[in-house]
């Protein structure tokens, strides 16, 4: 006998007067952990996961993920954007550079 369909719950994102949104307590809930126990407990976290889902799935998801990723950039944006985010990286070190250049001068007068 075939099991019955469950309904499926939305979470309720209008407010009710006196309740906050799922959003906002979300917002709350993160607001009250990085109070709690600082920002880099998410990078420590995040770290975890990564290390968890590489020996689950091995380094290959993460270039199968990364490949997906790119295909479905270059579709929305064109190849032309790789270039573009590109330059502008290449000119962002180029800057981070000069200004350590000029820090390291100024420190040795």
């Amino acid at each position: 006998m075939a099991e019955p369909k469950r309904a499926t719950v939305k979470p309720r994102t209008e407010k009710v007067e006196g309740e906050m949104s799922v959003r906002e307590a979300g917002k709350k809930g993160g607001d009250t952990v990085r109070d709690r126990y600082g920002s880099g407990f998410y990078e420590e976290i995040g770290r975890k996961g990564g290390q968890a889902t590489r020996e689950r799935h091995g380094a290959e998801f993460y270039e199968s993920i990364g490949q997906k990723g790119g295909k479905v950039v270059k579709e929305k944006y064109g190849a032309g954007f790789y270039e573009q985010i590109g330059h502008k990286g290449g000119q962002k070190v180029k800057k981070l550079i000069a200004d350590a250049k000029r820090n390291a001068q100024g420190e040795e007068s």
